[in-house]
């Protein structure tokens, strides 16, 4: 068995005869090997010892988001908008900490930078309030508080940028057609034929849809395994047996 693995790789299937002579069985099914593309399109490559250049995908992070899997896209989504929602929110809270509004939240001769509140929660709320443009009325800014002023402003801006940035990279995602390569069939087998007086490799493809596809093109790859055994076939191979 090792002898023949050896020799043949581990694709071969061994075939053996059974005493009564009444035919021939299987004692392993061949082994099956991964796609080289997959069905919606994918080059199942996978780039290694590429060292420094991993940092290239950094320089375009919008391009690495909208390429990454949909389980990490909803994580950064949901990771990014938490820590920047905890960030802003402390931000309030320090401001009122500084001017000592949580010490005289109810007093009503006293006007705090932000009404109503109280502590760390209301705070946290206050900024959602203010972000999702909810506007329950309850808490506002006051005129009192410039760096108040100053910090909506800087989250207003801050928060455009965020919603820009991550809604566009979760719109682009959901609009690229790779679950529309789902309903495109190919045949199960391809052919060799003569056409146009020349062998060609020919298969099927077919539209599920009954939506139109304009501009499709295709693309196909061929892959060929060979063994070199000797330097002639090298040469041979790359057409340079003439220059030796």
């Amino acid at each position: 068995m090792s002898a023949l693995r050896k020799k043949f790789g581990d694709d071969y299937q061994v075939v053996t005869t059974s005493s009564s002579g009444s035919g021939f069985n299987q004692a392993a099914p061949k082994k099956k090997r991964q796609r080289f593309v997959e069905k919606n399109g994918r080059c199942n490559v996978q780039h290694g010892n590429l060292g420094s250049e991993t940092s290239r995908y950094l320089s375009d992070l919008f391009t690495t988001l909208v390429d990454l899997k949909w389980r990490w896209n909803l994580f950064i989504f949901i990771l990014t908008y938490t820590v920047a929602w905890l960030f802003m929110a402390s931000m309030w809270w320090v401001i009122a900490y500084m001017r000592g509004d949580l010490n005289r939240a109810h007093d009503d001769n006293y006007t705090p930078c932000v009404a109503n509140v109280y502590n760390f929660p209301s705070a946290f709320l206050f900024f959602i309030e203010t972000e999702a443009t909810i506007g329950y009325g309850f808490r506002y800014i006051t005129d009192k508080c410039p760096e108040g002023i100053i910090l909506f402003l800087f989250q207003s801006i801050l928060g455009s940028i965020v919603d820009a940035f991550l809604i566009g990279c979760m719109f682009i995602k959901m609009s690229q057609p790779k679950k529309r390569a789902e309903t495109l069939m190919f045949s199960e087998h391809a052919v060799i034929s003569m056409r146009d007086g020349k062998l060609t490799l020919m298969f099927r493809v077919g539209n599920l849809r009954n939506s139109h596809m304009v501009s499709a093109q295709i693309r196909c790859k061929l892959l060929k395994s060979f063994v070199l055994h000797s330097t002639y076939h090298i040469h041979k191979r790359l057409g340079l047996e003439g220059s030796r």
